[in-house]
């Protein structure tokens, strides 16, 4: 079961700022589910798996709610 991050209502830098510093603290391998209202979002989170290295597994939308499922990198 990943771990949860609730970064509703936050706008960019804050939800993927808030993501590293969770990610920081956990083991390769290990998943993180971030909740997120800010369109930019979607952008922000691929390009920050992709640049540092963590694996974006899924990413979806219900309403105005953006999902997103990261694995932590090597």
């Amino acid at each position: 079961m990943p771990r949860m991050l609730d970064v509703r209502g936050l706008q960019c830098p804050l939800p993927v700022l808030k993501a590293r510093k969770v990610l920081g603290t956990m083991a390769p391998g290990e998943e993180i589910e971030v909740l997120a209202t800010d369109p930019a979002a979607r952008i922000d989170f691929r390009h920050f798996c992709d640049t540092a290295g963590h694996v974006l597994v899924a990413a979806s939308e219900e309403g105005e709610v953006l999902r997103f499922v990261i694995a932590k990198g090597a």
